[in-house]
């Protein structure tokens, strides 16, 4: 809690540049030559097209993505260079970066120092930041209000999540932190209306446990997480506290779908199941050992049952042992084959095989080749 309290009291350092640095590079924007401007308003920016060449930018990808930055007269993209460099980032990686997300340049030199600052609060060390923005320049670049920034870390800092919560948040869905702080304390809200409903003790406990397992629950709407709640409770006919236990489990980890799409999957499941000779009380069973299975599109699913009758598995073995849906298409049909080769016999000796690790597999495997 202290390293987030700290983030109250930053303040802001001198520009980042040094005196070996080009300074009209590094403390005021790229200002375009008259020639760019004298084309009139709607034509790109010859000046930044060139600097953008010659700086190694994908610019037909800047065309595709946020065309709008072309014709910006105003744009930041040595200092961006030399600030990113300076934390690390090769010549090709900030180019990468520019391609992907364009409006980085659009940020000015304070701006940068001061998010990069925020940033060091929850990442530890400039190596990591600059690994994620390699992959996701948009986590870092999106939101332009840094004030905003900091009143969220803050505020999900002072519910108790981790410094590797907030890492999750930041990197996967970044969004959280350029919602309204508003925004994101009626979803909190939300959740502990959610807890206390249902006969919780802890409240933000729960809370903490619903974002754990599910980063994009803060950038959904507080209407879509309350009808998955409830179409939860109404169709698996759980006790407060049976849904209250499964929502702070796996339950969470579907939570951020649409509703039609959580629906749809459900009768999709309830009726191959029953088409197979199970009940409805089984279908509840499946869904309740492994919620996830809820989040698999149809398809992928029925491909997957499918594969594993065909390899000998019974349906009602699959609702028993449900995560073993888990795995890839490919996974399940290496593993079917090689137990085939074996003569393993399923309904002799179940599939909890196929529902292990591949360290454990591969050394059970061993040992059945061996007898």
């Amino acid at each position: 809690m202290t390293c987030i309290l700290t983030l109250l009291h930053i303040t802001r350092r001198p520009i980042f540049c040094k005196r070996t640095c080009v300074t009209s590079h590094l403390t005021a924007l790229h200002s375009t030559p008259a020639k760019s401007e004298a084309q009139g308003p709607g034509h790109e920016n010859e000046s930044l097209l060139e600097n953008l060449t010659i700086l190694g930018v994908d610019v037909r990808m800047v065309r595709r993505r946020q065309p709008g930055v072309l014709k910006r007269s105003v744009t930041n993209e040595h200092g961006l260079t030399h600030f990113l460099q300076s934390k690390g980032a090769s010549r090709e990686m900030v180019a990468s970066i520019i391609s992907r997300f364009p409006r980085a340049i659009t940020r000015s030199g304070d701006h940068l120092e001061q998010r990069w600052e925020l940033w060091r609060r929850v990442f530890k060390s400039d190596g990591e930041i600059v690994n994620i923005l390699a992959r996701s320049p948009e986590s870092f670049f999106r939101s332009s209000d840094n004030g905003n920034l900091k009143k969220n870390i803050v505020f999900l800092g002072s519910l108790g999540l981790s410094s590797k919560d907030l890492y999750r948040l930041l990197t996967t869905a970044p969004r959280t932190f350029s919602n309204s702080l508003e925004l994101n304390q009626q979803m909190v809200e939300l959740l502990r209306d959610v807890c206390l409903s249902l006969g919780g003790k802890d409240p933000d406990q729960f809370v903490r446990a619903i974002i754990s397992r599910n980063s994009y629950v803060l950038i959904r709407s507080t209407k879509r997480i309350k009808g998955n709640v409830n179409f939860l409770q109404e169709t698996l006919g759980l006790s407060s506290s049976k849904l209250l236990e499964l929502l702070q489990g796996q339950g969470a980890e579907v939570l951020d779908l649409s509703n039609e799409y959580l629906l749809n999957n459900f009768r999709d499941i309830q009726q191959k199941l029953l088409s197979q000779g199970c009940s409805q009380d089984e279908v509840k069973t499946l869904i309740i050992k492994y919620p996830p299975v809820l989040y698999i599109s149809w398809v992928n699913l029925r491909n997957k049952i499918d594969c594993l009758q065909d390899g000998g598995v019974n349906i009602k073995q699959i609702v028993q042992k449900p995560k073993v849906l888990e795995f890839s298409i490919d996974n399940l049909k290496r593993r079917l084959k090689e137990l085939q080769e074996i003569a393993y016999d399923f309904e002799k000796n179940g599939i909890g095989i196929l529902d292990s690790s591949q360290r454990r597999f591969d050394a059970k495997l061993l040992r059945l080749s061996g007898q």
